[in-house]
């Protein structure tokens, strides 16, 4: 078994997934790294495998193929002896405003975002368990923070559930080994919001990546990210008035 510490990123194709894959794999993590985009995956793996020295090895993984999620990450698990961490971050930025005729793609959004977290959630804890050990990450946003209009309605109340899924979680494993972390990322440029205008606060990918795996090895409860300005912009949406808080939207 690798010395090496292990860590499973879900969405690793793209975006964030990839941006934290080839943070980890610098700082010298052995990966496991699934998508539905296979040929992603590859050219990550020749990508970062021959730069750092690192193990990875990737699986296809549609996470709204409940059954698939729970064999995936046994296999990884079976494959590495061990997973020390696994970062639920597979997910979808669609969405359209309520009641104009889009509540497939809504739905395909809660789904995503909400109960292929679940499975992911389940999954992860179940391994975990046997273990006795490691460290769960669940990707929120600051979207979760408050209930936002147009777009962002079904987008913000499914990030908002699968914050509040892992604080449930954190709760139920407080006084054991097993670590929970919720992060609520800002605006982080990626291949996925290029064509986005308005974006407050925005960082680069690089940047954005960096400071998640920063927060993430910190092993917080939870935590805004990148903290300035987002941990401060965190209090402000909890509290001000609805109606200037959609201003950010």
């Amino acid at each position: 078994m690798s010395s090496r510490k292990t860590v499973l990123i879900t969405g690793a194709s793209s975006g964030l997934g990839a941006g934290m894959a080839r943070e980890f794999a610098a700082r010298g993590y052995d990966l496991a790294l699934c998508a539905r985009r296979t040929e992603r995956l590859e050219a990550l793996r020749e990508e970062l495998g021959g730069r750092h020295g690192v193990r990875i090895e990737v699986r296809a993984l549609d996470v709204n193929d409940h059954e698939q999620v729970f064999a995936v990450f046994r296999e990884f698990a079976a494959l590495f002896g061990q997973l020390e961490r696994i970062v639920v971050n597979a997910g979808i930025g669609e969405g359209r405003r309520i009641g104009t005729g889009h509540f497939e793609t809504n739905k395909r959004t809660a789904e995503t975002n909400f109960i292929a977290a679940l499975a992911q959630c389940e999954a992860a804890v179940e391994i975990f368990r046997q273990q006795n050990a490691g460290h769960l990450v669940i990707i929120s946003s600051m979207s979760a923070m408050r209930g936002l209009p147009k777009h962002l309605t079904t987008y913000a109340a499914s990030k908002a559930a699968v914050a509040h899924l892992g604080e449930g979680i954190r709760a139920e494993l407080l006084h054991t080994p097993i670590r929970v972390s919720t992060l609520f990322p800002g605006y982080i440029r990626t291949d996925l919001n290029a064509g986005a205008k308005h974006l407050p606060f925005a960082v680069d990918e690089a940047t954005g990546c960096r400071a998640l795996v920063r927060s993430i090895e910190r092993e917080p409860g939870n935590a805004c990210v990148p903290g300035w300005p987002w941990s401060l912009m965190g209090v402000l949406m909890r509290t001000l008035p609805l109606s200037w808080v959609i201003k950010l939207s």
